[in-house]
């Protein structure tokens, strides 16, 4: 483990010239655009997280449970089979520097598939303390997000932190009733007692939004029980990254960030990391068909790759013929499949291995209430409202 970090380490080393310093804030405006298939269901969350200066647990397990959080909703499928596109937002708010006449709220990303892109921001964001408007957030997010109108959708907000929800000039009665007129559902997570969270008023919040209102202990840690089957995670990760053939003007930014959120998530632990790579093992949640050709020829079939200009092409590939070109990415495509069935086959084991363990150790620490297990609980239970089913 130690040596995957180094070699890690060095990589992101290598592309420090090339990725954006940590303020950066990757929005829509830059990322890589993927047309969504005609009338085809979303899920899309939208995540508020407070970074005042008591956050720093909260934001700690916003960065390494998010993987959880899109395996989970990665598993969802409608009536039809068809399986639902998952985007996601990202709002801070409680920053004093943030613009007072916003209400210390600003959005960090709009909607994106990208989840690189997103990871980058979460572990971009820090502490700071300000005035907690969760009124104001939420009617921002519903005023600035694009959300879809397909009644068919899974449309969510998650709103994490703690003081009294009443604060703000911007009643979150306001917030509810747009959000309701969007069809969206607000959920309210407090980091800190039950009754706290009552006192303060976290519960109103959700009642008010149709939504669940709970509590976490947002300094809770994620528990590393090192198994057999860690290094060979991180080995087909290595593996898997190989099989990404990128494409466009910034190919070289979107290869070197994926490496650098491996990294990052490594950091973190064992855990973290492998549910980074769990994630990226299924193309329905961890999907780049904006930079990437083989997810981009999966989902527009070979005439993607028949329009594409060469010059957005590596320059290993510019020479070849459009059947070369078409076989290349063909034999990629198979070996990230077989990569990835790999992780899957890996991860039951690792998970079973986990489970025994703690069954071993008469260890509850994996009861401890996180934002992980709760938001997991909740949308397994919400997307049943648009006839959704997580198996």
């Amino acid at each position: 483990m130690q040596l995957l970090l180094k070699t890690a380490a060095l990589s992101l080393a290598a592309f420090s010239s090339i990725l954006p310093t940590p303020s950066f804030r990757h929005n829509k405006t830059s990322q890589p655009v993927q047309a969504p298939q005609a009338n085809q269901p979303k899920i899309q969350a939208a995540i508020l997280l407070d970074v005042s200066n008591s956050m720093d647990g909260l934001i700690e397990q916003a960065k390494t449970q998010l993987w959880n959080m899109v395996t989970v909703m990665g598993k969802a499928t409608c009536e039809n089979n068809v399986t639902p596109r998952l985007e996601i937002a990202l709002y801070e708010y409680g920053r004093s520097t943030n613009n007072i006449k916003e209400g210390y709220v600003k959005k960090i990303n709009g909607f994106i598939s990208d989840l690189d892109s997103l990871s980058l921001n979460l572990f971009s964001l820090t502490t700071n303390g300000g005035d907690e408007f969760c009124g104001q957030v939420i009617y921002s997010s519903m005023d600035q997000l694009g959300w879809d109108v397909n009644s068919s959708s899974y449309k969510v907000i998650f709103i994490a932190g703690n003081e009294d929800f009443l604060q703000g000039n911007l009643h979150y009665t306001k917030a509810c009733q747009e959000a309701k007129k969007k069809g969206v559902i607000v959920n309210t997570v407090y980091c800190g007692s039950r009754a706290d969270g009552i006192r303060e008023h976290w519960n109103l919040g959700a009642e008010c939004g149709l939504g669940s209102f709970t509590n976490i202990n947002q300094d809770a840690k994620i528990e590393d029980i090192p198994t057999p089957y860690d290094s060979l995670l991180f080995t087909y990760n290595e593996k898997l990254n190989q099989t990404y053939v990128a494409y466009g003007s910034r190919a070289s930014y979107y290869i070197s960030n994926q490496a650098v959120q491996d990294n990052n998530n490594a950091k973190m632990g064992a855990t973290a990391g492998v549910k980074r790579i769990k994630a990226k093992s299924n193309s329905n949640v961890y999907n780049n068909a904006g930079w990437d050709l083989v997810d981009a020829k999966e989902k527009d079939g070979e005439g993607f790759l028949d329009k594409l200009d060469k010059k957005e092409l590596p320059d290993s590939l510019r020479n070849k013929s459009k059947a070369e070109l078409n076989a290349y990415v063909e034999q990629k495509s198979t070996e990230r499949k077989n990569v990835q069935a790999e992780i899957t086959k890996l991860n039951a084991q690792r998970d079973a291995y986990i489970a025994a363990e703690r069954v071993k150790n008469a260890s509850n620490k994996n009861n401890t209430a996180t934002l992980e297990t709760e938001v997991e609980k909740i949308i397994k239970e919400q997307v049943k409202r648009v006839n959704m089913k997580i198996e």
